[in-house]
């Protein structure tokens, strides 16, 4: 297998999120290149190449990493700690992208190496407004 198109990863458990994530990009054209995991196991799999996905490569990092904290087997917390003490994947950009908006969530996610940490609006027009802003700006106006 081979992701040298993948340009987001969107590790998500909640199926309702996870579809209006990928709907607000499809809307505005941004979805080609998404892929969804469910849970913080499969998402470090597909990033370092175990289980399922130890026959896959990448030839280019995906550009955005948008991460939800609170899931089951492996948290956020324990995905973002592992992507940003990697020397490999420590550049790629991790958004967190939660509905959990404590204060030492956040810190501790900054302190782990987060590029951002967003709190999900609950209303579906601000939470589509918010993903396609995040979208554009990792995607198109952020040159890193």
């Amino acid at each position: 297998m081979n992701d040298n198109q993948i340009e987001i990863i969107l590790v998500e458990d909640n199926p309702d999120d996870a579809a209006l994530t990928k709907r607000a990009f499809k809307t505005n054209n941004i979805s080609n290149s998404l892929i969804h995991l469910k849970n913080g196991e499969e998402a470090l799999d597909f990033i370092f190449n175990g289980g399922t996905y130890d026959n896959k490569t990448f030839t280019h990092f995906p550009k955005i990493i948008l991460l939800d904290l609170k899931m089951p087997k492996v948290n956020g917390m324990e995905v973002l700690q592992r992507i940003k003490s990697d020397e490999n994947t420590k550049k790629i950009p991790v958004v967190i992208l939660t509905s959990s908006a404590e204060d030492p969530d956040i810190k501790k996610c900054y302190e782990l190496g987060a590029n951002s940490y967003i709190v999900k609006p609950v209303e579906f027009e601000n939470f589509t407004k918010t993903v396609v802003e995040l979208g554009l700006y990792w995607l198109i106006l952020n040159k890193g």
